[in-house]
Order: C-alpha cells, then structure tokens, then sequence
C-alpha cells in the first residue's frame, strides 16, 4: 500500500485516538518510522486535536448592557430643574436604584455568559461523540479489510487497466473454501454520475459472464473495498462502467480491469 493510500485509510486518527489494538498500534510507529510523510500526519493529527480542546471559550459582545436596557424598558430620564434645597434621602435612593440596576445588569451579563458557554460546550460534545462513532466504523471497516487482504485463504487476482482505461486495477479476494469474494477497486476512477461499476466471474471457453455485484456508494466508501456476491467456479475477474442499476450482460466497450485467475 502506498503511503498516500495508507494516510487517507483513516488508521492514523485511530491511532492517535489510541483506538487500535496493540499490533496495529505499532505496525503504525514502524510506518511513521520509515516513511516521514507519515510521521508528519500523525504530527498535523495532533496539533488539530489540541486546537480542538482549546476552542470551547466563546466571545461575548460588548452590546450586553445595551440589551438589559432594552429589556427592562428603560428610557433616557429627562432632565428635572432642581431647586436649591436639596433632598437628600431622595439622592440617596437614586444612588441605591442606579447601583442595584447596575449590580442586576451585571448579573444578567453572567448568566447569559454561563447559558452561552453551557449551549457551546453541549454542542462540542455532541460534535466530539458523532466523531467519535464515526471514527469506531471506520476502525471497524478497516479491521475487517485488514483480516480479507491477510487471510492466507484468500486467492488474490490482480485485475490489470483495460483499453478504455489503461491506467485502472484492481484487486480480488476469493476465498474458493467459502466462495466470498471481496474487491478492492482503489484503482479505479470515481464512476461518472449516473454510472456505476459491475463486478463480472467469467468462465472462459465459452465465455460466460455472471454478475456478482455493483459498487454501489462508490464516493461513499472511503476505503473502496466492496464486498460482493459468492461465486464456486470462476476463471477470470472482470469490471466493466454500466448504467445505474447494472446490466444483464457486460459492456464490453466498457471493460475496465481484467484477470484470471
């Protein structure tokens, strides 16, 4: 696998989450020991982790007093002529109410601080805990994957680019004990929109195709390991681009990776 196909595989978030198992955790250390690219994704991982975790404080406008005004109702006093006898117990209250509005605006000003802080710190968490399920499937999607391509059971068929599209491959896994068959179309181009790709088991004299499944989601599957319907006897793969929802019988114009078995 090439180090761009393993950076993107999603296994180095994993690790960094310390989510794999004890191998696959240093399977990882020697990767990043020989491959710096590697080394510095699973530095840039942890840098944005630690911006995470420091970007729950929120900013509160300077507008706050503003508001308690007009909430409360309060409009500018006009000006009263005083006389020259003043009244001093009537100051004295003035001078009360001004502090205690002030001492309410202030406390206003905390609680929706507190109320904001609370709503955004409840949000983070919830965004954390969807990554967090996101990150348990996709370690379990690459779990699986891992176990296909190590199982010494599994005959693999390498499916070289075709006319239409020399440049495509693509990997089989056939297990012929359980008849599973599993493909890896990492080497194959997104399929244009309303396309999609059909996985063909060929016997070869004659030649008869027998569709064993679409790649359905191909943008979707992150990994682009499918698994596919089980088949006894094939002697060769196929893939060929057919309109959405397959085809009866391949398009031969359209064969995109072939390989025997």
């Amino acid at each position: 696998m090439e180090t761009k196909e393993y950076i993107e595989s999603g296994i180095l978030e994993l690790y960094v989450y310390g989510s794999l198992t004890e191998d696959e955790s240093q399977e990882v250390a020697a990767m990043a020991k020989k491959y710096p690219e590697i080394n510095e994704e699973i530095i840039a991982i942890e840098k944005s982790i630690l911006t995470l975790s420091s970007s729950f404080s929120p900013f509160q406008s300077a507008e706050n007093y503003a508001k308690i005004k007009e909430k409360l109702n309060l409009k500018e006093a006009d000006v009263i002529p005083m006389t020259p006898k003043k009244n001093w117990t009537a100051v004295i209250g003035w001078a009360a109410a001004v502090l205690l509005l002030i001492g309410i605006g202030f406390q206003y000003s905390q609680l929706e601080q507190s109320n904001t802080q609370l709503v955004n710190a409840n949000l983070e968490k919830a965004k954390i805990e969807k990554e967090r399920k996101e990150l348990a499937l996709k370690k379990a999607a690459v779990e699986n994957n891992l176990a296909v391509i190590k199982d010494e059971n599994n005959t693999v068929v390498a499916l070289a680019g075709q006319t239409v599209a020399p440049e495509s491959s693509a990997k089989i896994y056939w297990n012929k004990e359980t008849q599973k068959v599993y493909v890896d179309a990492t080497g194959l181009p997104e399929p244009p929109k309303g396309m999609v790709y059909q996985v063909w088991a060929l016997k070869l004299n004659p030649l008869t195709p027998t569709s064993i499944g679409l790649l359905d989601n191909f943008d979707k599957n992150e990994q682009h390991f499918f698994a596919v319907s089980n088949t006894g006897d094939a002697q060769a793969f196929g893939i060929t681009l057919e309109p959405a929802g397959g085809s009866i019988t391949p398009t031969m114009e359209q064969l995109y990776t072939l390989g025997k078995v």
